[in-house]
């Protein structure tokens, strides 16, 4: 198995949250861009405004790395207009995949129908133009049945409006890595969520995003069914090495 064809290298820090400037942000954004080059990694998972500099860099390289973003990050809470436009901006700017936060706290208050709408809309937008789109459903904030509804609900939506040779092109993802948790409990993936998510997503593929931080752990995570992974860690994890990074 080559693992790095798994691996979505992730590095998704304002500069505020990273506690750097602006230009010392940059430049870290730019070391990951450049190593996931150099590694071959199957992706560079960036910030929308990061897009166009990836994709030059790649371009320039003559790399096969693929352009990854998050849209409507890390929070999910904003219209599916906004959604939209955001991720416009970004199949503009040079993306190949686009990271949806789903509306989880508009699904938790019940708000099913609002959900359905997003998911349909930025999934037919991210489709017509050729991209691959992934849901994160911040595993984290659900409980057990939320978890396995929500899959559902992505997979129930996409298998009623897409083409079935469409489907391997719609991932349902565990998190965004940013999810504050209490009392030290796991805010990415673990097997428990990832379990669920497989037996219910099915057949739409999944991602496993954060928590996964060694070599053993992402093999064990392709070995149950997951077709991609999503860390800052990607350079560890490929050395076979433990990632000291938090997602």
């Amino acid at each position: 198995m080559n693992i790095k064809n798994y691996l979505d290298s992730t590095y998704l820090k304002t500069a505020h949250q990273a506690g750097l400037d602006e230009k010392e942000n940059n430049k870290v954004v730019t070391k990951f861009i450049a190593e996931a080059i150099t590694e071959n990694f199957k992706l560079i998972m960036i910030r929308p405004e990061m897009v166009a500099l990836a994709q030059k860099m790649i371009t320039d390289a003559k790399s096969t790395v693929l352009v990854g973003t998050v849209i409507d990050f890390p929070e999910g809470s904003s219209t599916v207009e906004n959604k939209l436009e955001e991720a416009k901006q970004a199949i503009e700017d040079g993306a190949d995949d686009l990271d949806f936060v789903c509306n989880y706290e508009a699904f938790k208050e019940g708000d099913i129908d609002l959900v359905k709408n997003e998911v349909l809309q930025c999934t037919q937008l991210g489709l017509d133009h050729n991209k691959v789109v992934k849901w994160i459903i911040e595993v984290a904030a659900l409980n057990d049945k939320e978890i396995i509804q929500l899959s559902s609900l992505i997979k129930n939506v996409v298998i009623s409006n897409f083409k079935e040779e469409e489907y391997n092109n719609v991932f349902v993802k565990s998190s965004t890595g940013f999810y504050k948790t209490e009392d030290g409990l796991p805010n990415g993936a673990t097997v428990e969520t990832i379990i669920m998510m497989l037996e219910n997503a099915s057949p739409l593929p999944i991602k496993a995003a954060g928590g996964v931080r060694t070599y053993d752990e992402a093999v064990n995570m392709i070995r149950l069914g997951v077709k991609r992974i999503g860390t800052s860690g990607a350079k560890a994890i490929a050395d076979g090495e433990d990632s000291q990074q938090e997602y």
